[in-house]
């Protein structure tokens, strides 16, 4: 329990004891609603309490009684705002800004807290390839880029995102198309149609993007305007961009506004991928797509799915991480193209460094209070317990070096156009999750979030939890 509901349970505990000691037939009043009350914050099912499972389920009855789970799109309208994206993607628009090199990136601007969003494309390169020693050195220089993150505070979180899909069968016709010169010898135009024709006509379609999202009121001098906010965020960038390739990854780049709506309009239509490539390989990438052009005309959420133009999706989270130790490549598996489009997100908030070591001194004494307790009850300890407190001296005395301390938090989300494949599809990546010792939960009334947090728009729905809802 968080503090609040442990303050909660312990003024009822005094309340019953009091009532107990000055007025005891008063419990054959007060016991029944109190012993209702502790049964609904303490029974839980599959690791959620019952009390929280009928909040969340009131939620989405009284949510779906007035509507809020449906979505149409006004085609024929007076404002450029027809498509407006839906649910938690709302309050968001698209902006486009210069990079100090001559160039252009997109921002994600939520309009409703202030927080910007700017995307980075990288390729990883893959640890099968590379000596154990290079790999170590990628994966510690990983661990010493999300410590730096503890010493910017305007950075809120991290979110890393694998996207993969069954390549749609254009993309390298329409490569070859556009690079073939009008001068060039017939029969070396015939060579290179009959490579395109006899090419493996099964291919994946792979984007790994590294998605920072800043809050310009945190910065050591906050700007003034939505210009000097964009600045700050840029400088971030560039900071980043800098150490993350020493991580493994190479980074072509930032994406650009029509990058990350082409993005935003292929989850939500999986049948305009191949368009969207062809329009963003063209000569007028810049400009081929805008924030008008990301959203769905129909979108619809259930209980355990989500539907949108073009196909049906699942989301999950994860219920806990790996507790055993874990190698580098153990999300390859989870990560690697399938059969169907899915997205796997991370991601990562960093404390702040002066907070980090004082979170990991509280999971020390939490660790020594639950041993004392054990003894003083006569338990024996657990192997559970064991690598618990084993894991919280080891964290803490990471962090005395230099280590950082992130909540991580991974999503996953998979798109069908069929939906009778739907079910092969979860039980695709639920498996996928299971080599990676990893227990997803789906998120039973929560799929348009899911769905959300996996694109490269800042969602975070533990901040989303918080927000007060007019």
């Amino acid at each position: 329990m968080d503090t609040t509901a442990t303050f909660v349970a312990l003024g009822a505990a005094v309340i019953v004891i009091m009532t107990a000691a000055f007025a005891p037939k008063a419990l054959l009043y007060f016991a029944p609603p109190v012993v209702a009350a502790g049964g609904l914050g303490l029974v839980r099912v599959n690791g959620v309490p019952v009390a929280r499972l009928l909040a969340t389920r009131i939620r989405w009855w009284w949510g779906t009684a007035r509507r809020h789970t449906r979505y149409r799109a006004g085609i024929v309208v007076d404002h450029p705002r027809a498509f407006q994206l839906p649910g938690v993607l709302a309050p968001l628009t698209l902006l486009s800004a210069e990079d100090g090199y001559g160039g252009s990136y997109g921002v994600v601007w939520d309009r409703r807290t202030g927080l910007l969003t700017a995307t980075l494309r990288v390729v990883p390169a893959s640890t099968w390839l590379a000596d154990r020693a290079e790999a170590d050195t990628w994966v510690a220089a990983w661990g010493g880029w999300l410590a730096s993150l503890g010493h910017l505070p305007i950075v809120r979180w991290v979110t890393v995102t694998v996207d993969t899909a069954p390549e749609p069968g254009s993309t390298l016709a329409d490569a070859v198309n556009a690079s073939l010169s009008p001068d060039a010898p017939e029969s070396a135009r015939q060579i290179m149609r009959r490579l395109v024709a006899t090419a493996p006509a099964a291919a994946a379609d792979v984007d790994t993007r590294v998605s920072v999202t800043v809050d310009p009121r945190r910065a050591a001098s906050p700007p003034g305007d939505l210009t000097g906010a964009v600045g700050e965020l840029g400088r971030v960038l560039d900071a980043l961009a800098s150490t993350l390739s020493g991580c493994g990854v190479s980074v072509i780049g930032r994406a650009t506004a029509a990058e990350i709506a082409g993005v935003v309009r292929t989850a939500f239509d999986p049948d305009a991928r191949g368009e969207v490539n062809r329009l963003l390989a063209g000569p007028k990438a810049d400009s081929a797509l805008g924030w008008c052009d990301a959203g769905p005309v129909f979108a619809a959420e259930h209980v355990g799915h989500y539907e949108h133009d073009g196909g049906v999706s699942v989301s999950w989270a994860w219920q806990e991480p790996p507790r055993q130790n874990v190698r580098s490549d153990v999300l390859a598996r989870l990560v690697s193209p399938g059969p169907f489009a899915k997205r796997i997100t991370l991601q990562y908030r960093a404390f702040p460094a002066a907070a980090a070591s004082r979170v990991l001194q509280q999971e020390v004494n939490a660790a020594a209070f639950r041993s004392q307790f054990r003894r003083r009850t006569g338990r024996d300890e657990t192997a559970r317990d064991a690598w618990d407190a084993a894991r919280a001296r080891q964290a803490a005395a990471e962090e005395a070096m230099g280590a950082g301390v992130c909540l991580v938090s991974l999503y996953a989300t998979v798109t069908v156009t069929d939906p009778g494949h739907l079910a092969q599809a979860a039980a695709h990546v639920e498996a996928a999750a299971d080599t990676a010792r990893i227990h997803l939960r789906r998120l039973w009334g929560g799929q348009a979030t899911g769905f959300a947090t996996t694109l490269p728009c800042g969602i975070c729905p533990p901040e989303l939890s918080r927000r007060l809802v007019h």
